[in-house]
C-alpha cells in the first residue's frame, strides 16, 4: 500500500471476509466495565505528605481523565484485534496493487494460409487479424500471451510471456506462405494446447482464428479440443470471412492472381470445438466486428477473473490493525501498571 499508515485504517473502507468476529466488539465495552469496576473497588494505600483532613478537600479530576485514557487506549487495541480477526480487505486499493489477480495464460492459434490474403478486409485477413490481436494484447495487463500460426502446419511463433513488445513484434513478422500450404485447424490447435502449462493455477484459454475448413494435419480439431477441455482450456474459435463471393489470391505458375471465390467456414466444426471446452464460436465479417469479439472475450474472462478471484480470496490486509490494536493495548496497559498501581 502506497498510503501511510493512518490513512490506511479507514474502516468505511474495508470488506471483511470473516464479519461473523465482528460481534465480539460488543464484549468490549463489558470487559473494561468490569475492569474499570474491578479497580475503583479495589482499596490501595497511598503515600501523601498532607494531613488528612486536607486531601478530603482534593479533587483528583486529573486521574478520572487519565483512567478515561487509558481504558479508551485498551477498549480501541481489543477492537482493532478483533477487526484484524475478521479478515479486512480494502476493495478501493489501486488495481495494480491486487498481486492476488495472477493473470490468465492466453495462446492465440492464428490461420496464416494463403486464404488469409483475402481482400474482404482491408488490407486482407491476416493483416486485420494482426492489428486487432494487437490490441487485445495492448488491453492486457497481466496475462502471459503466446502466438501459434499455422498453415498446412503449426508452429509456436512465440512462448506464453508478459513481454508483449516483443510479442507484438514477432505478430507483426508473421507472414503466409512460410508452411506447407493448407489449413491444419487440429495441428493448430494441438501445438497451442502444448504450449500451455497444465500446473498453471490462472485460467487457460486459446483464441483460435481461422477462415477455412481443416484439411491437413494428422490430428483431427475435435481431439484436440479434447486435449484442450482434459487440460481446463477454454477454446475461442473465430471464423474470419465475409459470407458469400470474395476475391482470394491463387498461386499458379505465372505468379499469385485473385480470382472470386466462394467462402467457405466449416462453422460447425468451430462452434462443436468451443462447445465442447466451454468456449464460445463467433464470425467475424469485417474488421470492427472481429474487434468486437475480441472485445468481448476479454469481457468474459474478465469477469471470470472476477469470480476466481472471489473464490480464492484477495490477500487480507489485517497488519494495519494488528498493528495499531497492540500498539494501543501496550501503551494502556503500560499506563496502568506505572500511574495507577497501588503503592503499599
Amino acid at each position: 500500500m502506497k498510503n501511510s499508515l493512518l490513512l490506511n485504517i479507514n474502516l468505511w473502507e474495508y470488506e471483511f471476509f470473516a464479519p461473523h468476529w465482528l460481534w465480539l466488539l460488543l464484549l468490549v465495552p463489558v470487559i473494561l466495565f468490569f475492569r474499570y469496576n474491578k479497580l475503583e473497588k479495589s482499596e490501595g494505600v497511598y503515600k501523601f505528605s498532607q494531613p488528612l483532613s486536607q486531601l478530603k478537600n482534593i479533587e483528583f479530576t486529573p486521574i478520572k481523565w487519565l483512567i478515561l485514557a487509558i481504558y479508551t487506549c485498551l477498549g480501541l487495541g481489543l477492537a482493532l484485534l478483533i477487526i484484524a480477526m475478521a479478515l479486512p480487505v480494502s476493495p478501493f486499493s489501486n488495481d495494480n496493487d491486487k498481486q492476488y489477480d495472477d493473470g490468465i495464460d492466453i495462446m492465440i492459434s492464428m490461420d496464416v494460409s494463403l486464404s488469409m490474403l483475402a481482400t474482404d478486409f482491408l488490407p486482407n485477413r491476416l493483416e486485420a487479424a494482426k492489428e486487432v490481436a494487437k490490441e487485445f494484447i495492448d488491453g492486457r495487463t497481466s496475462d502471459r500471451i503466446g502466438f501459434v500460426v499455422f498453415e498446412g502446419e503449426a508452429y509456436t511463433a512465440c512462448p506464453p510471456t508478459r513481454n508483449y513488445d516483443y510479442l507484438k513484434q514477432t505478430i507483426d513478422e508473421i507472414q503466409s506462405g512460410k508452411m506447407d500450404p493448407g489449413t491444419a485447424i487440429g495441428t493448430g490447435l494441438g501445438t497451442a494446447v502444448a504450449r500451455l502449462r497444465s500446473d498453471t493455477i490462472t485460467s487457460k484459454v486459446i483464441i483460435l482464428l481461422t477462415d477455412g475448413d481443416s484439411n491437413r494435419g494428422e490430428l483431427t480439431p475435435l481431439s484436440a479440443a479434447e486435449l484442450a477441455k482434459n487440460k481446463g482450456i477454454t477454446v475461442y474459435t473465430i471464423g474470419v470471412g465475409k459470407k458469400g463471393i470474395v476475391k482470394m489470391p491463387i498461386n499458379t505458375p505465372f505468379g499469385q492472381i485473385y480470382r472470386e471465390t466462394q467462402v467457405n467456414i466449416d462453422e460447425d466444426l468451430l462452434e462443436e470445438i468451443a462447445k465442447s471446452t466451454g468456449g464460445k464460436y463467433f464470425r467475424a465479417t469485417d474488421k470492427n466486428s472481429l474487434r468486437l469479439i475480441y472485445d468481448t472475450i476479454d469481457d468474459m474472462e474478465t469477469r471470470k477473473m472476477v469470480n476466481n478471484t472471489t473464490k480464492r480470496e484477495p490477500p487480507y490486509q489485517p497488519q494495519y490493525f494488528l498493528l495499531f490494536g497492540l500498539l494501543f493495548i501496550f501503551v494502556g496497559f503500560v499506563t496502568e501498571q506505572l500511574l495507577l498501581k497501588k503503592n503499599a
